[in-house]
């Protein structure tokens, strides 16, 4: 298979003249999902073995400007879950916010929410 080659399409679902929606086709199970342009971004910050509790709290205070409870929870979310939704809103709001968490050394990413 020539190397110029992708497995990966992307295909309007909708005349130009209104919003789009992108399917986005998993290579493995095949399965497509349609994103919807609208639709709000989530960053995500995930568990590790590194950062120390009230660090992260800390941290979720100072970058994200949560008060102390909220952060609080959040952490313990991350630390009995293994995951938390930290902010929400358009994406490049949450590429900011991805880019200041992992700047501050916290697993973090962002996705859309559904």
């Amino acid at each position: 298979m020539p190397a110029d080659v992708s497995f990966r399409t992307r295909v309007r679902v909708s005349s130009p003249a209104t919003p789009t929606a992108v399917p986005d086709q998993d290579e493995v199970t095949g399965v497509v999902t349609v994103l919807d342009p609208d639709a709000p971004w989530v960053t995500i910050v995930w568990n590790d073995p590194v950062n120390l509790m009230s660090y992260v709290t800390w941290v979720f205070q100072k970058l994200l400007g949560h008060p102390r409870p909220k952060a609080h929870a959040l952490m313990l979310d991350v630390h009995h879950k293994g995951r938390a939704t930290v902010s929400s809103g358009p994406r490049e709001q949450m590429e900011a916010d991805v880019a200041k968490l992992q700047g501050a050394g916290l697993w973090a990413t962002m996705a859309q929410d559904s």
